[in-house]
């Protein structure tokens, strides 16, 4: 697979995200812009220039009308994709962590930082899809995480059902999306050693969790019961599930100022196949020269992008050898 390279950033990339329909990539990172692309052929579609501070994340709509970004300048801020218009903008104590979208764009969730005093939180707009159209002032729901650890990352189920959040003791959270009841939360990565990245399946019933302690996780959202596991030899920062062959993607590597070297292969700065169902790695990626912040898969299993430390996304369009692959299991033969 020959990478299209996206050099428009000036910084690290902090996070990458597909359009449903996977011909836009949205990328943000510690340069303070976030950029569109197009990802058949890496051509920049524009830029949202607003915010005032390093951008930790992106995300847009099913639709593909509406963006929303969260940054270290305190503030989550929504803009119209074809114009590039600032729609919305929300203030808030510390920085914004992660957004992310609900299945069906209508709600709008943000991770507040826990910093000087302020309270990890978990926040829930009710967002206007028409752009034109006025948004709220006010959340809909609020979840104060008194009780436990930081919040790290988050998201919506299938359905909206529940929220799902990732802690920095590596614990994972189970609540009610409709009245901020906590319902379960289980230890699923090594204490103290936080979830870095949480990503879910096309259907939203299952999800997968990156940690520093080199571990990603399977999980299921109904009983939080942890289905897989990938182990790997570098601390991991993100994780995707691919929906079309039954494998996973990883990423990660050793930070800077924990490499003596400045060699790649030190550093482990690859993108790592993994096969979902049989636990087994099956192929890396090279490219990066530095750790890979986020991958993230196009809804139509046609590609995947990563971005890096480095200030480059790189996006691999897949082979037809990917999808003629075939896993084969040893079997031990009894006579």
């Amino acid at each position: 697979m020959r990478p299209i390279l996206l050099s428009g950033h000036e910084r690290a990339l902090t996070q990458v995200k597909f359009s449903k329909e996977g011909d836009f990539i949205f990328s943000v990172s510690k340069d303070h812009n976030a950029c569109a692309w197009y990802s058949a052929n890496g051509e920049r579609y524009g830029v949202y220039k607003g915010h005032q501070g390093a951008l930790w994340t992106v995300d847009v709509d099913p639709r593909t009308v509406l963006l929303a970004t969260g940054g270290a300048d305190n503030t989550i801020r929504l803009w119209e994709v074809k114009t590039g218009k600032l729609l919305k903008t929300w203030e808030f104590g510390t920085a914004i962590k992660r957004v992310e979208f609900s299945e069906d764009g209508r709600q709008l969730l943000g991770v507040t930082e826990k910093r000087q005093g302020q309270l990890s939180t978990i926040i829930v707009y009710d967002i206007n899809t028409d752009p034109e159209g006025p948004q709220p002032n006010e959340h809909s729901l609020r979840i104060v995480c008194d009780e436990l650890p930081k919040v790290t990352v988050a998201g919506f189920s299938y359905l909206t059902r529940y929220i799902i959040s990732g802690h920095e003791d590596g614990s994972v959270s189970q609540w009610d999306a409709k009245t901020g009841e906590l319902i379960v939360n289980n230890f699923v990565h090594d204490a103290d050693l936080q979830v870095t990245d949480l990503q879910w399946s096309a259907d939203r019933t299952y999800f997968i969790t990156s940690s520093k302690d080199k571990t990603a996780k399977l999980i299921s959202v109904d009983d939080m019961e942890v289905l897989k596991t990938y182990a790997t030899d570098t601390p991991l920062n993100s994780a995707a599930i691919t929906p079309v062959k039954d494998f996973v993607i990883l990423g990660g590597g050793q930070a800077a100022m924990d490499v003596t070297t400045t060699s790649a292969r030190q550093g482990k700065f690859e993108a790592r196949f993994f096969h979902k169902i049989f636990e087994e790695e099956i192929g890396r990626v090279r490219g990066h020269f530095g750790p890979l912040n986020y991958v993230a898969v196009s809804p139509l299993g046609t590609m995947y992008c990563s971005g890096g430390e480095d200030g480059y996304v790189r996006v691999h369009h897949f082979d037809p050898p990917y999808f003629d692959f075939k896993f084969e299991v040893e079997r031990e033969t009894r006579i």
